[in-house]
């Protein structure tokens, strides 16, 4: 099982980034008047951003990044591990869920929450500015999964409030609320563990591996 995720894991997870994307796109005509087709946009970001995080792969061996070798950039925790996934991610569901929601106080929870995430993540990475490119901020994932579930929580509630509650099954949103809130209820944990994948405790990573391609299995 470790060889198989040694050698797949990334094939893997780029495997279903681009399948969601395609699938998106395919159905973009479909929902292109509705609020899914900013989940289809970020679909495609996300899929855009970790292709992007493959230019560690290119530094060693006189790759085409060689040029970054001995540079803070060496490392991908900056980009995949905090900015355009652990923050942008969440400032895109915020978002998301401020566009499909309706009830107003839950419009106004989300907004400040979301813009108390943004202002507090910038103030953590600037003080902490040399570990934003050595390691991972528990403090940001944390504070990320818990805009999740606050996102989702107050949809769930407007669902059950609602006459959507008898049709709750034929919403895309129900199922993007269920697959994100499983999502993040099973990977938060880990980050408090995180300091074992700077130190390539390789126990801890292929743990942490079946522990994502689980979450994943379980989110399609």
């Amino acid at each position: 099982m470790d060889e198989f995720l040694l050698a797949y894991k990334s094939l893997i997870t780029s495997g279903v980034e681009v399948l969601a994307a395609v699938t998106g796109l395919f159905f973009f005509k479909k929902y292109k008047a509705t609020a899914a087709k900013f989940f289809i946009y970020f679909l495609v970001y996300l899929t855009l951003c970790d292709f992007a995080s493959n230019y560690v792969h290119y530094i060693k061996n006189d790759g085409l990044f060689s040029f970054l070798q001995g540079t803070v950039f060496v490392k991908n925790y900056w980009w995949g591990g905090t900015l355009f996934w652990k923050i942008g991610a969440i400032l895109f569901f915020a978002f998301y869920y401020h566009r499909i929601l309706k009830t107003v106080i839950f419009k106004k929870v989300i907004k400040i929450a979301a813009l108390s995430f943004l202002l507090s993540s910038i103030g953590y990475i600037t003080f902490n500015w040399d570990d934003y490119f050595r390691t991972f901020f528990p403090f940001i994932s944390v504070f990320g999964a818990f805009i999740i579930f606050l996102c989702t929580v107050c949809y769930f509630i407007e669902v059950l409030k609602s006459d959507k509650i008898l049709t709750f099954y034929k919403s895309l949103n129900f199922y993007i609320s269920f697959a994100i809130f499983i999502w993040w209820l099973i990977i938060t944990p880990l980050v408090f563990y995180d300091v074992y994948m700077s130190r390539l405790d390789w126990d801890f990573i292929f743990l942490r591996w079946q522990i994502y391609l689980i979450a994943i299995l379980l989110c399609i």
